[in-house]
């Protein structure tokens, strides 16, 4: 599948898309509400955490503080790639910008601050650009 584990190749090659969505964190106990469709789960003890559209969660009346901007890097990283997530946290962290981090099969997908994901897009292009890769 060719994945990738330079990171100088990672970087340059990052290539991020901003979704248009809206994404909320939150909770439930038990599984999803039937009508929700997540783009991350995670199983913890005291619950199951999703990532949904805001309008979903919204619909479903469920609970959530944090709206984000979802950005994949569209670079396909090795899951055992060493260096990607701290680069880019860094980049972001610098810039007072948190950043969820979630590693799928073939991308990682960041969830900024709604308010901030254009500035955060553009912040990883310019990483991109400074580590020799090119934008659009």
């Amino acid at each position: 599948m060719n994945a990738e584990r330079d990171l100088t190749r990672l970087l340059a090659g990052l290539r991020p898309e901003l979704d248009p969505g809206r994404y909320v964190f939150t909770t439930v106990d038990g599984p999803a509400p039937t009508g929700l469709a997540p783009v991350v789960t995670v199983a913890e003890p005291e619950g199951l955490t999703l990532v949904v559209r805001q309008e979903e969660a919204d619909a479903a009346s469920l609970p959530y503080d944090y709206v984000a901007g979802r950005i994949t890097l569209r670079v396909h990283s090795a899951l055992d790639a060493v260096g990607l997530t701290a680069a880019v946290a860094r980049e972001l962290a610098d810039a007072g910008l948190s950043c969820n981090v979630v590693a799928g099969f073939h991308h990682d997908h960041l969830f900024v601050e709604h308010a901030r994901a254009e500035e955060a897009l553009s912040l990883l292009n310019r990483l991109a650009e400074r580590s020799g890769g090119r934008t659009g």
